[in-house]
């Protein structure tokens, strides 16, 4: 096959050669022909082929393409009667029909080639075509160049968008007059973007023009995140049960968005389908080879296709053109092909021409010959919306400037007084070199603006229903109410996507936000953690300040706390006034009264100290807490100690010689008590300024709250404070028990004893308890051991005298004291 190719154009194009090259045979195809001195071709898909049933094929006119071809026989006229383009050198043409079909289109581009018949020209050695407009379809496009393209014929096209022909590689020949599908594809994924698709199908036709289209709009929709539920893939000679599998495809489909990326021809009979299956509720978004076609543009489509979107290139009005539309007839000349046809589909009847003799099933009658268009309100007459005939137009006046500027060596409208190139030399390689600016003017020439919105170049048109008519209106995308079209539906402020495990990223659950993190918008992927000072609220969807946990005044806690506190100072403080005002009787001689008020007064300090843990932790109460509880409660423990010293000299004294309880008087007393809290006072000191306590922030305890507390700062200082008073409560209980066994009536050792014990277990309670308590409880646990130990003290060592003082003064004498026996 290739080698018959070849032998084509080296018989065709060599114009030098005079050997008489001699082809094998033509293709027999009507066409719509006109003879000039130059000849430009045409291929069209003036009729569309569709199956019919299983094993026939029906043929149809198609009205839009039909005037595609007057409109190249329009721009040539015209071109030949202007003076600045192409002087006093007459243009041809030659068009023949596709059919759509790549087959169809190379057999019309092989005719074309190899010259024009002698029978159909006056001329003895007519000349070949110097480029070929042709043609609409990509796929026929893409078979027309590849075969063309070696030879370097130009080639242009008018409605082949795919961005594979932008390649000068591989089709050096190739031009348009139309953006490619790239820029297409980028404006329909803006689209898609700008309403907020994310679960969407597609339809592509089984070829060039469909499979790279749809190619390159999913590769830009996935930028956005948008998925593709399905492809479908559609052809007009597709069976019907490969259409029905496609209608079943989008009746499966949650998708309420449908991409066609199809030419008219190929996506009609599906679109039949869907009518007839009464498949409505879906957002069409078509692509420009169908949006503006007539023949889908119902109101019977309307049914299911209302509405749909799609981009287009720019309507132009081509003046004149309308008389030239209303002056179409077959009696002008009876050989032009498709004619006959148009008149039949425009009029009504079949006309009565030499060699017809019968009428089609669709007219059953032939004209009169009186019929004419001048009044027909028809479609086709209307000449201010054009686009691709447009493009067809700019095509032809593209071949015109490049042969302009080889034969005259100039541009037209500069001043050309003579030939610079003989005519009859022209080849399409040179055409094709001396025009590529011209030609290439066109190709791609759309971008988008720096904000990525599509370029002015586009309309976006939308399906109305207007009179009863289906009318292609220019819409602005922002007043245009759509459906929503997601796979799942978008998550809301608080929760999560998490994927579905085998669909695709537009499936999805949604799931809570986990402790601790928050999504505060919706469609969030990922939650976010709150920072450690807050925490979600009940929705998850905002970061609140954790709830501020210390003991405070206002709650139980405190209260009772503060109450016991002041019970036990105001106890403190009446006691030391009973024994002031009883300072003379043997009871209180007998306890060493200046070292019970000391004790008193100490006790009356410790029952302060907890309110110093209440309320909110600052540097002064932090420091203040610990070391007033540290030296009030060593001096309170000294004071135990000077009276358990006392009472065991005394016992000590009941023996002869024994000097000791002489030695031991209120001086020495003084001595142990200063000393022994001078201890504490030091080590607070030295803790105070090596690692004070300071306020702190606690966050282990819970999630939702901060538990405002004093860090000890050094842990070692603060257990050598408790160690330490621990030590002497110790020293106090061994030599307390010691002496338990006096003879004395009123025995103080056997008090003290007992109120160590207390102490010693309150404290050793206290520790474990204090390092397990959570939050405000560990302040709470340590002011119920601060009080518990003072109110032991306080009532062990001072109740029994109170009770003689003020209950029982019959008891209140020496003898009675000294363990004498009643009167």
């Amino acid at each position: 096959m290739q080698k018959i190719i070849i032998f084509f154009f080296l018989c065709v194009l060599d114009t030098n050669a005079e050997s008489g090259c001699e082809l094998f045979g033509r293709f027999e195809m009507p066409s719509l022909f006109k003879e000039g001195r130059i000849m430009i071709g045409g291929i069209f898909p003036v009729f569309n082929k569709e199956i019919a049933t299983t094993s026939s094929f029906v043929r149809e006119l198609d009205l839009r393409v039909f005037r595609w071809t007057q409109v190249m026989i329009f721009a040539v006229e015209e071109i030949n009667k202007n003076s600045t383009i192409l002087p006093n050198i007459s243009l041809g043409y030659r068009i023949l029909n596709s059919c759509a079909s790549p087959t169809n289109t190379l057999r019309a581009a092989l005719t074309l080639a190899g010259g024009i018949e002698k029978k159909e020209s006056n001329s003895s050695c007519p000349p070949a075509i110097s480029a070929l407009i042709a043609e609409s379809g990509s796929t026929q496009s893409l078979a027309v160049a590849g075969t063309l393209g070696p030879f370097r014929v130009p080639i242009v096209s008018y409605f082949s968008t795919c961005a594979c022909l932008s390649d000068r590689e591989k089709y050096p020949s190739f031009f348009r007059t139309i953006p490619s599908d790239y820029f297409q594809a980028k404006a329909l994924a803006a689209l898609i973007r700008h309403f907020g698709w994310q679960w969407i199908g597609a339809i592509q036709s089984d070829n060039d023009y469909g499979r790279n289209g749809v190619l390159a709009f999913t590769e830009e929709v996935k930028k956005f995140g948008v998925c593709v539920a399905f492809v479908g893939t559609v052809l007009r000679t597709y069976s019907m049960d490969k259409i029905l599998d496609v209608v079943e495809m989008i009746k499966q489909s949650t998708v309420k968005v449908i991409l066609a990326f199809v030419p008219e021809g190929d996506l009609y009979p599906l679109m039949k389908e869907v009518v007839k299956q009464n498949i409505t509720g879906i957002q069409w978004i078509a692509s420009e080879a169908w949006i503006t076609a007539a023949r889908p543009s119902t109101p019977e489509m309307y049914r299911a296709f209302g509405g749909a979107l799609g981009f287009v290139v720019q309507k132009v009005e081509i003046p004149n053109l309308k008389p030239f539309l209303t002056s179409i007839s077959p009696y002008k000349d009876p050989n032009a092909a498709f004619v006959g046809d148009f008149w039949e589909v425009m009029v009504g009847c079949r006309p009565n021409l030499p060699g017809t003799q019968t009428v089609t099933v669709k007219t059953k009658k032939f004209c009169t010959g009186n019929e004419t268009l001048e009044n027909f309100q028809d479609v086709f007459f209307d000449v201010t919306h054009l686009r691709v005939s447009y493009n067809v137009y700019n095509a032809v006046y593209a071949v015109a400037h490049a042969l302009h500027h080889l034969l005259f060596c100039k541009k037209p409208g500069e001043k050309a007084e003579k030939l610079c190139f003989n005519i009859s030399e022209i080849q399409p390689k040179q055409v094709r070199s001396r025009g590529e600016n011209t030609l290439n003017q066109f190709e791609d020439d759309v971008f988008f603006d720096e904000n990525g919105d599509p370029p002015a170049a586009y309309e976006l048109i939308n399906w109305q229903l207007k009179d009863g008519q289906v009318q292609h209106v220019t819409l602005a995308s922002t007043m245009y109410d759509v459906p929503s079209s997601l796979c799942s539906n978008v998550c809301t402020a608080g929760t999560r996507k998490a994927q579905i495990k085998g669909k695709p990223v537009c499936c999805f659950d949604c799931i809570p936000c986990a402790e601790g993190t928050i999504a505060n918008i919706s469609g969030a992927a990922d939650c976010t953690p709150c920072t450690k000072e807050f925490w979600p609220n009940e929705r998850k969807d905002e970061c609140i300040p954790k709830a501020k946990e210390f003991l405070s005044y206002h709650e139980p806690m405190g209260i009772a706390i503060t109450v016991v506190s002041l019970l036990g100072a105001t106890l403190s403080l009446a006691i030391i006034m009973v024994f002031v005002r009883y300072g003379g009787t043997p009871v209180v001689k007998a306890s060493n009264s200046e070292l019970s008020c000391f004790l008193l007064f100490s006790l009356f300090l410790c029952f302060l100290c907890p309110l110093t843990f209440i309320s909110r932790p600052t540097v002064w109460t932090c420091m203040l807490r610990h070391t007033a509880f540290g030296v009030t409660f060593a001096l309170c423990i000294s004071c135990v100690l000077g009276k358990t010293i006392v009472v065991v000299t005394a016992f000590k004294a009941t023996f002869p010689g024994n000097m000791v309880a002489g030695k031991f008087g209120p001086t020495q007393q003084r001595i142990i008590v200063f000393s022994c809290t001078l201890v504490q006072i030091v080590i607070c000191i030295l803790w105070l300024n090596l690692n004070p306590p300071f306020p702190d922030m606690v966050f282990r305890y819970s999630n939702n709250k901060i538990v405002l507390e004093c860090n000890p700062g050094s842990e070692a200082a603060f257990y050598t404070v408790l160690g330490y008073i621990g030590i002497l409560a110790f020293i106090c209980l061994i030599l307390a028990f010691l002496a338990r066994k006096l003879p004395d009536n009123f025995n103080e050792a056997k008090c003290i004893t007992f109120s160590m014990l207390v102490f010693c277990a309150v404290w050793i309670t206290f520790i474990p308890v204090y390092i397990s308590s959570p939050g405000k409880f560990t302040v709470a646990v340590e002011t119920f051991a601060i009080l518990s130990s003072a109110l032991g003290l306080l009532i062990s060592i001072f109740a029994p005298k109170c009770y003689i003082i003020l209950l029982k003064p019959e008891k209140n004498t020496k003898k009675h004291v000294m363990g004498g026996k009643k009167p």
